[in-house]
């Protein structure tokens, strides 16, 4: 037996949730909602950072920084409080794979892995080690039973500028059917009321919107300081294959991209591809970025076990898309094909499409 289950073992019969704790507001408010609504609540921060991003990592939420900001709301609340080290995984799961998607030619989603694997994935082996029947994070986002019952149905927040419900979308059954999101039906505002509530001194803490371990969203810089990226000379070409420039390798660019290209045209030139085997960027102008068919893999039903050979769905291609109206169809049990009803702009590999039916999240892809 672990040595920190003990001193639980004596507490109450209550319902017992481990809550993920990033040392922000909103996680410290969950904890606080929970703790009100009578939950035996536990807090757990993932260790996530490998010592040598530690620095780098300082002021993120996965740093040393969100550990004592998150150790100081378990105290304020009365809480147990527990350190988890998932570095190693952190590093394989996100880092490994985040690295090897740009050199793919693709843009990698880091948080929805973080999400799938860590957040959820761990969390959930430490609810079943300390007897949890659920965990619980701050997401913006909700969960409701299917009509029928059985199925647990992902939804969006109630509060549309912070909904988070895109980077969920990679989540199971088993991890839905335990994950308690208490701010799904709260504003980012309600939730600083709820900290100041409680007296917690992050109630006016600053969000980080960045890759938690990217410093300054400079993830070029990154991946070459930590070795997993190295400059390697290529062609930048047109959409005819003439040769226009050099580049230092296509892990630097991304689809969309037209600043720091190098390039001198009558008319404005973005990035259109990237060729992994050829090591080669394409170029062109705007029109070119606009597309209405694209493949997704890896697709994860959360509505239905099946879904039906051809559907209607708004599909979101990237976390601040509006969403756009679409025609998906299967072409394999983890495979569709998706056609927008309308063009969209850059439509890029290794970002996640999420299918929609009104507020509820179906299913998504990775963009192929």
């Amino acid at each position: 037996m672990p040595p920190y289950i003990a001193p639980l073992l004596n507490k109450p019969a209550r319902l017992r949730v481990v809550t993920g704790m990033s040392g922000g507001v909103d996680s410290s408010a969950a904890a606080a909602l929970l703790q009100a609504q009578g939950f035996d609540v536990i807090g757990i921060t993932l260790k996530l950072w490998p010592q040598d991003c530690s620095a780098r990592a300082e002021d993120k939420c996965c740093g040393p920084q969100a550990v004592t900001d998150a150790r100081a709301v378990c105290h304020k609340l009365g809480i147990p409080f527990y350190l988890v080290d998932e570095s190693a995984s952190f590093q394989q799961r996100v880092i490994t794979y985040f690295a090897s998607e740009y050199r793919a030619g693709r843009t990698p989603n880091p948080c929805v892995m973080c999400n799938q694997h860590l957040k959820f994935g761990a969390l959930l082996d430490r609810a079943d080690q300390l007897g949890a029947q659920f965990i619980a994070t701050g997401h913006f986002a909700r969960t409701e039973p299917s009509p029928d019952g059985q199925r647990t149905l992902l939804k969006r927040g109630r509060d549309a500028r912070k909904d988070q419900s895109y980077f969920l979308f990679s989540l199971r059954q088993a991890q839905l059917a335990r994950t308690l999101f208490p701010l799904g039906e709260r504003t980012k505002s309600d939730t600083r009321a709820v900290a100041r509530a409680a007296q917690l001194k992050i109630a006016d803490k600053k969000e980080s919107m960045e890759i938690c371990f990217v410093p300054d969203n400079g993830y070029r810089s990154f991946l070459q300081q930590v070795g997993l990226a190295h400059k390697h000379r290529g062609e930048i070409v047109d959409q005819h294959g003439r040769v226009l420039g050099h580049h230092d390798g296509i892990e630097f660019y991304t689809i969309g991209q037209r600043k720091g290209l190098g390039l001198s045209a009558p008319k404005p030139l973005y990035v259109i591809e990237l060729d992994a085997v050829a090591n080669r960027v394409v170029v062109g102008e705007g029109a070119a970025l606009e597309g209405d068919t694209f493949s997704v893999a890896n697709c994860n039903w959360i509505a239905f076990d099946a879904p039906p050979a051809s559907l209607e769905a708004t599909v979101q291609i990237r976390y601040h898309h509006p969403g756009t109206p679409a025609t998906i169809t299967l072409l394999g049990p983890a495979r569709a094909q998706v056609k927008l009803h309308q063009p969209q702009r850059a439509i890029t590999p290794g970002q996640a499409a999420v299918f929609y039916q009104d507020d509820v999240v179906i299913g998504g892809g990775w963009i192929s």
